[in-house]
């Protein structure tokens, strides 16, 4: 089953999607700049392989809903994603307030 969700963070709008699969759950909360998503996002593929694409994102481990990955410390993000302010360490939803365009 896959859900897509609209919702919002700090009046800020953002895409939850959740696809389940057997034993597991895939989960990415999105919006036209980046994304946070669960441990299957290959941070270094997105580095090494995919750099020209300046991808922002970044990834939690350990999380089952996209609530926990709201709240989860990012476990790795792109180099991309630092140029906006974005860190290990730093909790998701806070890391997509970072993707917001304030232009």
């Amino acid at each position: 089953m896959i859900d897509v969700k609209p919702m919002f963070i700090d009046g800020q709008p953002f895409t939850a999607v959740t696809v389940k699969l057997p034993k597991t759950n895939f989960m990415a909360v999105t919006n036209d700049i980046g994304y946070i998503m669960c441990g299957a996002l290959d941070v270094a593929l997105l580095n090494e392989k995919l750099a020209a694409r300046k991808i922002v994102a970044g990834r939690a481990i350990g999380v089952r809903t996209i609530d926990a990955l709201l709240e989860a410390p990012l476990e790795s993000v792109t180099h991309e994603a630092v140029q906006l302010g974005i860190h290990k360490g730093m909790i998701g939803k806070e890391a997509l307030l970072h993707m917001v365009d304030n232009s």
